[in-house]
């Protein structure tokens, strides 16, 4: 927790597991800010746009449970991705009431040309962890999130 003249006494919360993942996600966007910020891109499309290049023609639904976005928001996300022409939405034909969802050309570009930077960023260890503990954590993490490894 913060050090020198900003310490402050923590009590439960520095054991809550919640309450320490959210600081960490905030610790860990800031530096994603950081490091994308020239491409405008935010961690949640990120995520959107490097499962749709692992997962083509997922179904919304399905993506948007996996990652853990509302509905509403997934659907603003994609309109917004759509409108970018970086993702285009097809209906198939056994269920008109599913979307599909597909990187286009330009999706594919641009998760292609930001790959290298997210693996530059993804390998600089967080300090003040070795490359070890961060391996076990995502580890842990995955187990916590029922997530296979």
């Amino acid at each position: 927790m913060p050090e020198g003249d900003d310490a402050l006494a923590f009590g439960p919360l520095a054991d809550s597991l919640g309450f320490l993942l959210r600081l960490s996600q905030l610790r860990s966007f800031a530096q994603f800010y950081s490091d994308f910020e020239s491409a405008g891109m935010r961690p949640g499309e990120w995520s959107v746009l490097l499962m749709l290049a692992e997962n083509p023609g997922v179904r919304q639904g399905v993506l948007a449970k996996a990652l853990r976005i509302k509905r509403a928001h997934m659907t603003k996300m994609v309109h917004g991705m759509e409108a970018e022409g970086l993702v285009r939405r097809t209906v198939p034909e056994g269920d008109k009431r599913s979307v599909e969802l597909w990187l286009t050309e330009a999706g594919t570009a641009r998760v292609d040309a930001l790959r290298p930077s997210f693996e530059i960023h993804e390998g600089a260890s967080p300090v003040p962890l070795s490359n070890a503990d961060a391996d076990q954590l995502k580890t842990l993490l995955r187990r916590y999130l029922k997530m296979e490894s």
